[in-house]
């Protein structure tokens, strides 16, 4: 081969390489937005379910784990679970994992989601410390749709 070939065939595999980038790109976003809407619902669910046997009193209205709206106080306690009312006794857990919020920035990067309490505003932007009502994204970012991650 000589160079000038060489130099032609550099050029059109640079062309197709800056064209398949930001295809690639944007396949890795839409999979982290998929992923925050997975955890969302997951932890969401949770939070239901949590509700739902509290106001049904397999989890008794006295326990110091859940609110007196009936919303546990934390989301380590979806984790940890919580002792039955029941006779049988036991303990329910509804979630394995604190899933990770994947657009999170920061040391804790991880985990750390923006909580709402039954009590907070809908817009409300800090934590009221009550209860964990609702889960949102921490990040600022605008989604591929143009809404922010922060308000799904």
């Amino acid at each position: 081969m000589t160079l000038l070939e060489l130099l032609i065939t550099m050029v059109i595999l640079s062309i197709l390489a800056a064209a398949a980038m930001p295809y690639a790109e944007m396949t890795m976003v839409r999979g982290k937005e998929l992923e925050l809407r997975r955890s969302l619902r997951e932890i969401r669910t949770a939070i239901d379910r949590f509700h739902e046997d509290w106001a049904t009193g397999k989890i008794s209205h006295l326990s110091p784990v859940a609110s007196a709206d009936g919303y546990p106080k934390t989301l380590k306690v979806l984790v940890d679970g919580v002792e039955l009312a029941q006779a049988k006794g036991g303990k329910a857990k509804y979630l394995r994992r604190i899933p990770e919020d994947p657009f999170a920035t920061g040391s804790d990067a991880g985990s750390r989601w923006s909580l709402r309490a039954y009590q907070d505003d809908r817009d409300a932007l800090t934590w009221g410390g009550k209860d964990v009502y609702d889960v949102r994204s921490s990040s600022g970012n605008t989604a591929i749709d143009g809404s922010r991650y922060r308000d799904w």
